[in-house]
């Protein structure tokens, strides 16, 4: 998989999370990931782009207005990507940074997206 495409499926997939509009969203969602791919973050597992592209409503039904936002450029090699985003509301104010991982599948297309929210906790201290 060469980094441009790894990137423009990237963009894509970040794109469809900021598009309002359903048909639009699954011109985006249809390019990028693949029919039974999986999501997981810390508040929703799911499959499939219908599933995605309903939760995307869902998401963007409770932060009018709100958009996200690349943080860092799209780490690439072997079947996998890594990238940073961050959500901006409304009002212009930026959450956490945030990192998602994900698969490309055989088709070319995304087939699963690990997001994790925020920093990395801090190291605990051994006790022993």
């Amino acid at each position: 998989m060469t980094g441009s495409v790894s990137l423009q499926l990237v963009r894509d997939y970040l794109a469809a999370w900021n598009e309002p509009d359903a048909g639009h969203r699954q011109v985006l969602l249809e390019r990028c990931w693949g029919i039974d791919a999986n999501y997981v973050d810390p508040t929703v597992e799911l499959s499939g782009r219908e599933a995605l592209s309903r939760h995307i409503s869902m998401v963007q039904e409770k932060r009018p207005g709100a958009y996200l936002e690349f943080v860092s450029g799209v780490d690439s090699h072997h079947n996998v990507v890594r990238f940073l985003w961050r959500l901006v509301r409304a009002d212009g104010s930026r959450g956490d940074v945030s990192i998602d991982f994900g698969e490309i599948g055989q088709d070319a297309r995304l087939s699963k997206i690990v997001g994790f929210f925020g920093a990395a906790p801090d190291i605990e201290p051994d006790h022993g």
